[in-house]
């Protein structure tokens, strides 16, 4: 009698990945990352700045589809954060929606958490095109750090002092980065990859 081949183990089984989502997201890519990730075992948390609310709706930039969050990035302190074992900030007007602040002389709460984020070297930190931008007002998280963007934030992060490489998709070290929309799969193999090095080494 012959039998199936046993199913592949979940890569990210018991981990937590937060994505950022706000207004004109990218749905094929916020779908393809709650998808590609549930399959190897994460739980994939949406999170947003809910300005006081239990939740709110966004609206995609193509087809106009609607998300429900209700993950409080601004209750993410350091405790919280170390329950999470990667932050994806997605491509399409996300980050430049997140990077909004009332107050010009302070940081917007985004810009907050990354600032903790980068402060913890084993929470992975992965960027899908112009996301980068929301770290523009806090260039020390990648400064001398090799990345990619997509082409029209090139000069920004290299003004923002990081290493651009042209390439599709740049792992370095804790930071991952893609160059556009089109890349979103190889964004999520690489961290996926970086989450589960022993694996990838079996492989």
């Amino acid at each position: 009698m012959s039998t199936s081949p046993p199913l592949p183990r979940p890569r990210l089984a018991g981990l937590r990945i937060g994505l950022l989502t706000e207004s004109d997201f990218v749905e094929e890519e916020i779908s393809y990352y709650r998808r590609r990730f549930s399959e190897e075992g994460a739980d994939v948390v949406l999170l947003t700045r809910l300005w006081g609310q239990p939740s709110l709706t966004f609206t995609g930039h193509e087809q106009r589809a609607p998300l429900t969050v209700s993950g409080d990035l601004e209750k993410l302190d350091y405790a919280e954060l170390s329950g999470y074992a990667a932050l994806v900030v997605p491509s399409g007007q996300v980050a430049d929606r997140l990077r909004f602040t009332e107050n010009v002389n302070e940081p917007a709460p985004a810009v907050d958490l990354m600032r903790r984020a980068f402060r913890m070297p084993k929470l992975i930190k992965a960027f899908s095109c112009h996301a980068l931008s929301l770290v523009s007002s806090a260039p020390e998280l990648i400064r001398d750090r090799a990345v990619t963007c997509h082409n029209n934030l090139v000069g920004d992060v290299r003004n923002m002092g990081a290493l651009y490489i042209n390439q599709d998709v740049v792992a370095d070290g804790d930071l991952i980065t893609s160059r556009t929309v089109a890349e979103c799969h190889l964004l999520a193999r690489a961290v996926i990859e970086q989450l589960d090095p022993a694996d990838e080494a079996a492989a």
